[in-house]
């Protein structure tokens, strides 16, 4: 039965019905086509950890290869999702949707192929370029497409629970693929994926796009991608170059430059790729931090763990993969019951259980050895599990509240690039902080998944979503997103009719 709703102002949808005319069934339908794309993306984000000794063997790879063959994925992808936003507010979301879709299942294909470390590389690249336009382009699709208020933070929390499921099942899955066929086959299982969510979104999900879209921002676009590549570059190769050698210091000096510059030049512009009036929302500015700290541990925590399990007990990539099956199984519920409870009683409860649960997990991973009891490692897989099932809804659903609905693609793009940022930064400081740690022990920059330091990085994560868990939701941060809100009506850039309704009202 279609909804009798109004269309929102600047939705502009084309090329199908209005996604508010739409029936119950459909709009779960296309949040299933949506969580599809979600769902591969963030698979691949995980899915190759546990798959990394045997490419290094494989390709000859040194263990800062190791490293930049997780971040090439995730720097491209947080470099270019604003502007991927962007471009579905502009052209059409669909269309962004589909071509992010036939990018990726074809780098995904390229990925299987490669004949060595640089082109696989090169072409986890260009799947990240299609990575890139899927997730903020169906965040934009789903916001527009539920537009009661809790029917989306139904929806968004179902898609937020995507979000932590497939980076859980990530390892499991990719042990299962490297010790029954090879590494290569972790890439394989995109292709028919997003080849069905291909037909499905050509079939069933209806155009939509801003009104009035913003004029492309080239600058800020080379100044977000400066800011990352330089300080992820600086970082990973620090444990080699040194920390204070001069490829050190002028890499962070770049980084930093590039960040003064990003903020000088957007703040000037009518219509930037990052508009910082979203960060006066003290909500949508925790969100972000949030976002970051959670996968910044997340990300370290596969990275180090895989290369625990593998190269310091000596598993084989199944048993490494079903050992973190207990993370999995917890992530799996917990999620969408995170989603739930964001719905009902808004994102303060499962911040704080995510704000126990992470810390603890990195206490009991600092003291990790090559004979630790399984006992202690399955607790703190539990408790990972658990932390990282609550923490995704509340960071999605409250990226987008109070935010421009006409301008949803941007302002979901900002909620993936903060996890993009995070995971990719994980990668990058617990990989050095663990091989800095190695070298001072035993000469060569290799990394020690053993490293209690690194371990200790992951308690201050988990500590800092507890402590913004509490900050950022009570009256006083309600208060600063309801004056964003009406900044954005009362003086906006661009065309933002409409707001997305803060959670609980």
């Amino acid at each position: 039965m279609a909804t009798s709703a109004a269309r929102p102002s600047g939705s502009g949808t084309t090329g199908g019905p209005a996604a508010t005319e739409l029936s119950k069934n459909r709009r779960y339908l296309v949040l299933a086509v949506c969580c599809s794309s979600l769902f591969i993306v963030g698979l691949d984000t995980t899915i190759l950890n546990v798959g990394l000794p045997s490419l290094k063997d494989d390709l000859r790879a040194p263990d800062s290869g190791l490293q930049w063959t997780i971040d090439a994925y995730g720097l491209v992808i947080a470099s270019l999702l604003l502007f991927s936003g962007s471009m579905g507010d502009r052209f059409g979301r669909r269309r962004i949707f589909r071509i992010g879709l036939v990018l990726f299942s074809a780098g995904s294909l390229l990925c299987s192929l490669a004949p060595t470390l640089g082109w696989l590389i090169a072409f986890r690249m260009v799947q990240a370029v299609g990575g890139s336009m899927l997730n903020p382009v169906a965040m934009g699709i789903i916001t527009n497409t539920f537009t009661d208020r809790r029917e989306r933070a139904r929806a968004i929390g179902i898609w937020g629970g995507v979000i932590g499921l497939s980076m859980a099942v990530g390892p499991v899955l990719g042990g299962l693929l490297v010790q029954g066929v090879s590494w290569r086959s972790i890439f394989w299982i995109n292709v028919p994926v997003g080849i069905a969510a291909l037909v499905l979104t050509t079939l069933y999900v209806p155009e939509s796009k801003a009104a009035t879209a913003r004029r492309f921002d080239p600058l800020g676009q080379l100044l977000v991608a400066a800011t990352l590549g330089s300080l992820t570059y600086a970082i990973i190769e620090a444990p080699a170059a040194g920390w204070t050698s001069t490829q050190s210091i002028v890499s962070f000096s770049i980084a930093a430059a590039a960040l003064a510059g990003l903020v000088g030049c957007e703040s000037r512009r009518d219509e930037p790729l990052l508009d910082l009036r979203f960060f006066r929302s003290a909500p949508f500015a925790g969100a972000t931090a949030i976002a970051a700290c959670a996968f910044a541990a997340m990300g370290g925590f596969l990275f180090l763990n895989t290369l625990y399990l593998q190269n310091v007990r000596g598993y084989s990539a199944l048993h490494a993969g079903l050992m973190m099956l207990p993370m999995a199984a917890v992530t799996a519920p917990t999620a969408p019951l995170s989603g739930r409870l964001v719905a009902n009683h808004g994102p303060r409860p499962s911040l704080l259980i995510a704000g126990v649960a992470l810390p603890a997990s990195g206490v009991l991973l600092a003291f990790v050895g090559p004979d630790t009891s399984l006992a202690q490692l399955i607790c703190a897989y539990v408790l990972f599990g658990l932390g990282f099932g609550m923490v995704n809804a509340p960071i999605t659903n409250t990226a987008v509240s109070g935010m421009p609905l006409a301008q949803a693609g941007v302002a979901g793009a900002v909620a993936s690039t903060s996890r993009q940022v995070g995971m990719t930064l994980g990668v990058a400081v617990f990989g050095s902080v663990a091989a800095t740690h190695a070298s001072s022990q035993a000469g060569p920059a290799a990394i020690d998944p053993t490293s209690a330091p690194a371990w200790w990085i992951m308690v201050g994560c988990g500590a800092a979503i507890g402590v913004l868990g509490v900050v950022t939701t009570g009256r006083w941060a309600r208060a600063t997103a309801a004056r964003t809100a009406a900044l954005f009506v009362a003086q906006p850039r661009r065309a933002d009719a409409d707001v997305v309704p803060a959670p609980g009202g």
